[in-house]
């Protein structure tokens, strides 16, 4: 799916816009629909709430975004779906009977929800693609650059290791969703950095993201391959990662592997100040959300212009080519790049992090 010349400055995009002139402008994007004023109604379906990210920040950061475009006409309509593909797709109907003027849809399956895409479609609604690419006739899509995400923490995994792993080290892979098409993505990146370096002695796909299949998947590899068998294990979440951890303690693992993550949740954080998991990758979801709220605003009051420079990329989906679209760039967290991702960011503070039971951990890295 990667097909990008280059990754959108995302976080510089509102001020470069604005400086240009282009708010508000109009052009001859073949995509343009109908004009709306400020009471713009968006319907926001994200996917579930195993990941923390969808309550704490994606819908907070849409909705504050969407008021703060509109002159506080605008709402947004929200849902979450809790891991259920025929949830989300009632929701999404509700969303379509309901007239809402745009909808940011994060897939439970990509695939399921063509149908509905279809009907919103039909319906004169616009559907930007959030976070996850949806099959159907999309109007646009915005996430982090997953290929790169896999990259990154399977360069991660292989530094953990150091050369004196490579070749002989064995790794489980816990990857994500067989239904979230991201999934596959951060599985090839990571597959590109680790194949034919070390051997991969488990893979499993991990049904709806849940850390405790995550864990059930991960007793039976420690059962395969032993307790001191596995050198490395790539998680493809930080829920995830949570449960491996806590599955190689259940068999008595007091060394544990390097284990990769991402999504920077909190309890990943501390864990990775504790020497616990190895690293996260650390995704800038206000970035994310606040361009996928002027995404949608934008699209259905006909500013093309701003529309376009914010879709400046393309890709393909099973279904349709070509879709704009706007990539975000990820680095990875490590203890040495607490400091410069999360806190930098405000998504946390030194105090919430270095809780009484992480002070000493913290101090030895010298976060304080």
């Amino acid at each position: 799916m990667r097909r990008i010349a280059l990754t959108v400055a995302a976080s510089t995009l509102p001020l470069t816009l604005a400086g240009c002139g282009a708010l508000g402008g109009s052009g001859s994007s073949a995509g343009a629909g109908p004009t709306k004023g400020d009471d713009v109604k968006v319907g926001l379906l994200l996917p579930e709430t195993e990941n923390k990210r969808y309550e704490k920040f994606d819908y907070p950061i849409i909705k504050d975004k969407v008021a703060d475009l509109t002159r506080k006409q605008g709402v947004v309509e929200y849902a979450n779906a809790g891991s259920s593909a025929a949830k989300q797709a009632s929701q999404m109907q509700k969303m379509i009977d309901d007239k809402v003027d745009v909808i940011l849809l994060d897939a439970v399956d990509s695939h399921a929800i063509a149908g509905e895409v279809k009907k919103a479609k039909d319906a004169g609604i616009p559907v930007i693609a959030y976070d996850r690419l949806a099959e159907g006739p999309i109007d646009a899509y915005i996430s982090f650059d997953n290929e790169l995400v896999g990259e990154v923490q399977g360069r991660s995994l292989l530094e953990a290791l150091g050369s004196s792993g490579r070749g002989s080290a064995k790794i489980v892979m816990m990857n994500g969703s067989p239904t979230d098409p991201n999934a596959k993505q951060f599985k090839e990146g990571a597959l590109s950095q680790l194949n034919g370096k070390v051997t991969i002695a488990r893979s499993y796909d991990t049904k709806d993201w849940k850390p405790e299949n995550a864990r059930a998947n991960m007793a039976e590899a420690v059962k395969a391959l032993g307790a001191s068998g596995i050198d490395g294990v790539y998680s493809a979440n930080d829920g995830m990662a949570g449960g491996i951890i806590k599955a190689l303690k259940d068999a008595g693992v007091t060394k544990l592997p390097p284990v990769t993550g991402q999504d920077a949740d909190l309890d990943a954080v501390q864990r990775i100040v504790a020497d616990e998991q190895y690293m996260s990758v650390y995704k800038p979801y206000p970035t994310e959300a606040e361009n996928a709220a002027q995404m949608a605003v934008a699209r259905v009051q006909g500013k093309d212009i701003e529309f376009d420079s914010l879709a400046r990329d393309k890709v393909d989906s099973p279904t349709q080519k070509n879709i704009p679209a706007q990539l975000v760039s990820v680095m990875a967290l490590t203890k040495d790049t607490i400091e410069d991702t999360v806190i930098a960011d405000g998504i946390y503070k030194v105090s919430d992090i270095c809780t009484a039971a992480y002070k000493a951990d913290c101090a030895a890295i010298g976060l304080k």
